[in-house]
């Protein structure tokens, strides 16, 4: 069951079949998603294929792991299927 932890805190897990991997990053839904310790960022980027990207701090334990997780809220037809599905990186561990 794939589950990212920050932190020693679980931030999201799901079954393999709920999660989408797209380009080596698990894409969890968002009801998977601990909310609890997401806080909305200011800072988006743009893939040329998939669209722009909605970054989350994650706060756990009065610290804060800027820009750790991202969403594609309405992505390019191309990356539909991940919409409003939630990733992780740096330093956010995903396992299986």
């Amino acid at each position: 069951m794939p589950t990212a932890i920050w932190n020693n805190k679980i931030i999201a897990e799901a079954s393999e079949n709920e999660v989408i991997v797209l380009e080596g990053n698990v894409y969890f839904p968002p009801q998977n998603v601990d909310q609890n310790y997401l806080k909305h960022s200011d800072k988006q980027t743009v893939c040329h294929w998939k669209g722009t990207a909605n970054y989350f701090d994650i706060v756990a334990d009065e610290q804060t792991n800027a820009n750790a997780g991202w969403t594609y809220l309405q992505p390019k037809d191309a990356a539909k299927k991940i919409t409003g599905y939630i990733a992780f990186w740096r330093g956010v561990q995903i396992v299986a």
